[in-house]
């Protein structure tokens, strides 16, 4: 088929490799622009980019796509599909009316839950057993359009937001062929969603990472997981910022000290562990402030933590 793909974060890589290996024609990339990264301001390109480069197909990078000349492009170049995977802009009607078998999104849920920003991390942090990828026609709606394809994944006890992030990429860019050859063939079937059954997954941010011990342990677990490895969840230490990427959930029966919320109330050679709301969390890897991420075996072996200590203050 002849498409022009969209994406532009690592999750988009995978598909557009898949849908090159495949054999597909992919007339144009098109990217989010490139960005200014650290003190020098060096120009760095997307994910998407720099595989697209590897294969040496063009790429375009708009501010924005509703611009005249960029529209006016697109629909030069008659593609029979185009591919959004993770884009960030918002397609205008018109980009939508172009390709002859539509525009197909991959999006990291089991749509209508989780629309929007951040489903893969949600899933975590929600506690869900189960979630998945769906390829759907794109409309004017933030992931509203009727549902291509399916795949469904079951998250691991310790999965991470990372950990799924690579999961789904893969199976993402598995279901896209999939769906291709489905619409390729006349086979594609058309699913309304239920909006009745929406959810929204809103996009992250570094605040949200800050742990507030008072919370039980299984939920300040789950954040832990879904925000590893960004943006990571975070407290402090003797004023200094320590993020903590894993914990494991010790329960009100296992705990012997019933200190307040946030004090540390065991030590021993691999971990602490933290009093919070309902039961504690036992430390197992972190990152102070200027270090280098760590075990806390490690970790202990150059700073002294004592029980009675609080995080947070």
């Amino acid at each position: 088929m002849k498409i022009v793909y969209m994406g532009t974060p690592d999750f988009a890589v995978n598909t557009l490799d898949a849908i090159v290996k495949a054999g597909h024609e992919v007339t144009l990339v098109v990217t989010q622009p490139d960005k200014a990264k650290g003190r020098s301001g060096k120009l760095v390109y997307t994910p998407v980019k720099e595989k697209a480069l590897e294969y040496n197909l063009p790429v375009a990078q708009p501010e924005k796509v509703r611009e005249e000349e960029f529209m006016a492009s697109l629909e030069l170049l008659k593609p029979d599909v185009i591919v959004v995977v993770a884009f960030g802009q918002i397609l205008p009607e018109r980009i939508l009316n172009i390709p002859q078998y539509g525009c197909i999104n991959v999006h990291a849920s089991l749509l209508p839950a989780y629309r929007g920003a951040a489903p893969i991390q949600w899933a975590v942090i929600d506690g869900l057993k189960e979630t998945g990828v769906t390829t759907m026609y794109m409309e004017k709606g933030l992931d509203t359009g009727d549902i291509i394809c399916q795949s469904r994944l079951t998250l691991d006890k310790e999965e991470t937001g990372g950990s799924l992030f690579e999961r789904l990429a893969d199976e993402g860019a598995k279901l896209l062929l999939t769906t291709l050859e489905k619409l390729e063939n006349g086979t594609a079937t058309r699913t309304k969603q239920d909006d009745s059954k929406s959810s929204y997954a809103k996009m992250l941010t570094k605040e949200m990472g800050r742990l507030d011990f008072n919370k039980d342990a299984v939920s300040l677990e789950r954040l832990i997981r879904g925000l590893n490895p960004w943006p990571s969840a975070f407290t402090s230490i003797n004023g200094k910022s320590l993020k903590i990427f894993k914990a494991e959930v010790l329960d009100e029966e296992s705990i012997q000290d019933f200190g307040e919320p946030g004090c540390i109330i065991s030590v021993d050679k691999k971990s602490f562990t933290v009093r919070c709301g309902s039961g504690a969390l036992r430390v197992m890897n972190l990152q102070l402030e200027g270090k280098k991420r760590m075990d806390t075996s490690a970790f202990l072996l150059g700073y002294e933590i004592k029980t009675g200590m609080k995080l947070g203050e």
